[in-house]
């Protein structure tokens, strides 16, 4: 198994995302990487709880793309120094 170690991941926020984070990017520094996407999750919630929606209500609606992949699934690892872009919901046509 490799060595935990701790790092960064650039959060880049798009739409409402944006909004309730009240940013378009940012580093966020993992206790341990990699971490799970849930966990990466966790961390922005609670560094952003008083977005109009709170972060964590877009968090839970929105899709994700790890380094530009499609990332479905919350315990898909995320290594320091990766790029993770939240995507919620877009309207239109």
């Amino acid at each position: 198994m490799p060595a935990t170690t701790t790092g960064t991941v650039r959060v880049r926020f798009f739409a409402a995302a944006r909004a309730a984070a009240g940013t378009d990017e940012e580093v966020l520094a993992l206790p341990a990487a990699p971490a799970p996407r849930a966990e990466v999750e966790r961390l922005l919630a609670e560094r952003h709880p008083d977005g109009q929606p709170p972060l964590a209500e877009v968090l839970a609606r929105s899709s994700f793309l790890l380094d530009g992949v499609a990332c479905p699934d919350p315990g898909a690892p995320v290594p320091a120094g990766a790029v993770l872009d939240v995507l919620p919901p877009f309207s239109g046509g």
